[in-house]
């Protein structure tokens, strides 16, 4: 704690919204855009890449959280103060950084993708100011950060070979989606082995909690596989148009994405007997699957906008 005290010592009210700036480049949503937009307009080799580093990591995360059950650090320390307006977003356990490691995986999976020196250093950069912001903030410590930002390197850097290998022999990368699928609805088996151990409402919320996201992420990555063998054998979409096809493609995509996952969620979860963690995968799927494969049978179109 004593870095996060010292950290709470030189907060002012310019860098406490600066980091509170940041700290979101790190969140769910700035993940989902800058993969699917990868995805969509610039590689989807490179955005596969993206989504299963993410995958991983995420896995590791939400496995260690509900294993190990480390407090936030003003719950253990009742006298350290964070920054209020980061409270509203820091739930769950602490231990490891959910943000850090989508910062890691998503702008450090870039910087190992480019080839561009300033464009490397500039999303190392941002990564590592990522996981400054959490400590900054005080919704996590340095073990949290560290833990998240080793891990996630060195899926980085485990993950980039496996892509290569999925160039030469592109059924590589179906098994590994594949096994992305047996890992997150593994998961699932092993939460609901587990069943609810704690002895606070906070326990009970962090239980559910991982149980929502593990069908999110069995709901995602079965999406995943379906997109990718539908997409080798019958889509074949290009991601290649010029520069504002590609910004309406993504504005109207992301539009009609954002559209599903908010407008299904609680039909599904009243059709599914109020089963938020099912509805949750069901929805997730069907997220995936629009993003894999409805929307790109669109692309052909977006393609020849502005040829002569």
């Amino acid at each position: 704690m004593g870095l996060l005290y010292a950290l709470e010592s030189i907060r002012t009210p310019v860098l406490d919204k600066i980091m509170s700036v940041i700290t979101l480049l790190g969140g769910e949503l700035f993940f989902m855009v800058i993969a699917v937009a990868v995805f969509w307009c610039v590689s989807k080799r490179e955005g596969y890449y993206l989504m299963i580093v993410g995958f991983f990591g995420t896995v590791i995360n939400q496995f260690l959280k509900i294993l190990c059950c480390v407090p936030r650090p003003w719950v253990k320390d009742p006298g350290f103060t964070i920054v209020e307006s980061a409270r509203a977003e820091a739930t769950g356990y602490s231990f490891p950084s959910g943000h850090t490691q989508n910062a890691v995986a998503t702008y450090g999976g870039m910087a190992r993708y480019t080839n561009k020196t300033w464009l490397r250093v500039l999303l190392i950069v941002l990564t590592v100011l990522v996981a400054f912001s959490r400590m900054y903030l005080g919704v996590h410590t340095p073990l949290d950060v560290g833990v998240s930002f080793v891990v996630a390197a060195a899926l980085v850097m485990l993950v980039y070979p496996l892509m290569e290998e999925a160039d030469r022999r592109p059924a590589v990368l179906t098994r590994t989606i594949a096994v992305m699928v047996v890992c997150s609805g593994a998961f699932v088996g092993y939460l609901y082995l587990r069943g609810d151990t704690g002895v606070t409402a906070e326990d009970t919320a962090n239980y559910v909690s991982a149980m929502e996201n593990a069908w999110k992420l069995t709901g995602a990555t079965l999406g995943m596989l379906i997109a990718n063998i539908a997409d080798r054998k019958y889509v074949r979409f290009e991601t290649q148009a010029v520069w504002w096809a590609q910004l309406i493609k993504l504005a109207v995509g992301f539009g009609l994405l954002l559209a599903i996952r908010a407008g299904l969620k609680a039909p599904l979860i009243a059709l599914l007997g109020g089963s938020a963690a099912i509805a949750g995968g069901v929805r997730y799927l069907l997220v995936v699957l629009f993003a894999g494969c409805v929307w790109p049978l669109t692309f052909w179109w977006f393609g020849r906008l502005g040829r002569r």
